[in-house]
């Protein structure tokens, strides 16, 4: 996957936008004005994501692009190197994954406006 297929895919959850809060570099996207996904827009292109803790442990194990997330809580998001050794639906998946993870944690009726949008 490349720059412009990640942001693609992010904007196209319900409800998701995107800005630079912390740079130039650092394109981040949110559902509910929470965080989903950063992506560094710099080389090495990479993605953090929010992820179960026990699935993100496993996820580290399982592949070499994903290390714990970089200035983020290491328990909770991953770093994930794009890098073309993940299929991008897999990448997909984890984008979809930490997406939940946020709006899940949404009061009610903020996560019920979001998706009856």
């Amino acid at each position: 996957m490349n720059v412009e297929e990640i942001r693609n895919y992010c904007i196209s959850l319900k409800g998701a936008t995107e800005s630079f809060p912390f740079d130039d570099v650092t394109l981040v996207f949110k559902v509910g004005g929470k965080m989903f996904a950063l992506l560094s827009l710099d080389d090495p292109l990479a993605i953090g994501l929010k992820c179960d803790p026990d699935l993100a442990i496993e996820l580290r194990e399982h592949y070499p692009c994903v290390t714990a997330g970089y200035h983020m809580n290491k328990k909770h998001w991953n770093t994930v190197l794009i890098d073309g050794s993940v299929k991008p639906s897999t990448i997909q998946g984890w984008i979809d994954d930490s997406y939940k993870l946020i709006l899940e944690s949404l009061p009610k009726i903020k996560r019920n406006a979001i998706l009856n949008q």
